[in-house]
């Protein structure tokens, strides 16, 4: 009696799934997207308007952003699942104390790290693989986009529990608005102005604001629960919860974030040695992971939509509900592997061209590059997706374990082991090993998983 009155009260616990996973996926997908294109675009007008050592300097200021995001993932994604575990349980006090100590923080740790960021700069910088031909546009970039860190921070955490709460399109909408604004400001700023890489900068952390401003405005108008004031001072307890199940989608950005920082070291290491110097493969590897951002935001999109429905249902112990949305999900986010696989493998060139010109061998690095490194992308949407299933049902450690595979234990041993005896190559021939094997892993846990679940 009682889990047949909670499935009339909310649409997760009974609306079929093919319905339900586009409602939430959709505009989570939409979201990522638009948060991938305040790195396109900034990369797009900086390689037209800036040239080869801007691309390079984006590329050597990524890792800040990286940080950024696994900050917001945290207590976004971790506050979201809570919260929607929580209401599955019927324990609405609790759910609203988790949602409040949620936002707060994201606000409290975008402030720390503007701090923290601006205090270092330069150190930061230089240990972010800059050459001296990189490192003053790199300096004035970050020096820039700091500014905006708590803004962009509490966009992308609190997303997520805009979205927990039952309003997808709102989240989407408050995304495209800051997106938007910066698409239209970076040629204004950057070719009519000409700020030069200021320019990107300044429109990011406009567009940044923005977003950040229409998630506050949200606040009083919460609707599965009622947020006070006193609600969004952070309880301990509550962010210990958070966090926990925030911990996966975190280390996964951290584990970028440290892949960024090695593969730029070993790539200015390396490229040093080799035909293409230590510019080149900067520039390209920064452009390469923007590039693939857009794939990984509609895969990470998927996964977010399918957040919800996971932690309601296994919370409900719908089992077999859980399992539906897990196969669509997984089914529709190997499609889209597959369509951007075939991309990098048929345009690489055309990819690199729409970031700016470059002689020959800029060309020749880039293709190869693109070919080898980026060669089993087919593979690349069954991690993140399994990584935020495990998050979505409690299991944190699980969940942690596999966000770590492909960059920390599988991506940078390869990174630092191959190029000693294949020079600036072995770099290529390390990405398609790791994603091999982190998505064969995947699906072992996975299966498991299933195995475990009551029928």
């Amino acid at each position: 009696m009682e889990k047949v009155q909670e499935r009339e009260k909310n649409p997760l616990g009974y609306a079929p799934i093919g319905k339900l996973l586009p409602k939430f996926a959709i505009p989570a997908v939409i979201s990522m997207l638009v948060s991938a294109l305040y790195n396109i675009v900034d990369q797009i007008f900086i390689g037209q308007g800036v040239g080869m050592y801007g691309n390079a300097a984006t590329n050597v200021a990524f890792p800040l952003t990286t940080l950024a995001t696994s900050v917001g993932l945290l207590l976004g994604i971790g506050g979201a699942s809570n919260f929607n575990l929580e209401m599955g349980r019927k324990q609405e006090e609790k759910a609203r104390k988790i949602a409040g100590s949620a936002f707060g923080s994201l606000f409290i740790a975008g402030v720390v790290i503007c701090i923290v960021v601006r205090l270092f700069l330069k150190p930061l910088i230089l240990a972010f693989g800059a050459t001296p031909d990189v490192i003053d546009y790199a300096m004035e970039y970050v020096g820039i986009t700091s500014l905006g860190m708590p803004f962009y921070i509490l966009g992308v955490g609190g997303n997520h529990l805009v979205r927990a709460d039952g309003s997808p399109t709102y989240s989407m909408i408050a995304n495209v608005s800051g997106a938007l604004l910066n698409t239209i400001l970076d040629p204004l700023f950057i070719f009519v102005f000409d700020w030069g890489i200021a320019g990107a900068a300044w429109a990011t952390i406009i567009g940044q604001f923005v977003s950040a401003i229409m998630i506050m405005v949200y606040w009083p108008r919460y609707k599965t629960v009622r947020l006070e004031k006193k609600d969004f001072i952070p309880r301990l307890s509550c962010v210990r919860q958070i966090a926990s199940l925030g911990a996966a989608s975190c280390f996964n950005q951290l584990a970028m974030m440290v892949t960024q920082i090695v593969m730029n070291n070993v790539l200015r290491h390396y490229g040093a040695l080799s035909v293409y110097g230590s510019d080149i493969p900067l520039a390209v590897v920064g452009i390469v992971s923007k590039v693939n951002m857009v794939f990984m935001s509609i895969v990470i999109g998927i996964s977010q939509g399918s957040q919800p429905i996971f932690g309601f249902n296994y919370g409900a112990e719908q089992y077999d509900r859980v399992k539906k949305t897990y196969k669509l999900s997984a089914s529709l986010a190997t499609g889209i592997a597959v369509v951007a696989f075939l991309g990098f493998q048929i345009f690489p060139r055309q990819i690199i061209r729409i970031f700016g010109n470059g002689d020959e061998l800029y060309y020749q690095f880039a293709i190869s590059f693109i070919r080898i490194f980026m060669f089993f992308t087919f593979v690349n949407g069954i991690q993140p997706l399994t990584a935020n299933f495990f998050t979505s049902l409690g299991k944190a450690r699980k969940g942690i374990f596999l966000s770590m595979t492909r960059q920390l234990i599988f991506l940078i041993p390869l990174v630092l082991i191959l190029p000693i005896f294949m020079g600036i190559e072995g770099v290529m021939y390390a990405g398609p090993i790791a994603d091999a094997v982190a998505g064969i892993l995947a699906v072992v846990f996975v299966l498991r998983e299933f195995r475990s679940m009551p029928a």
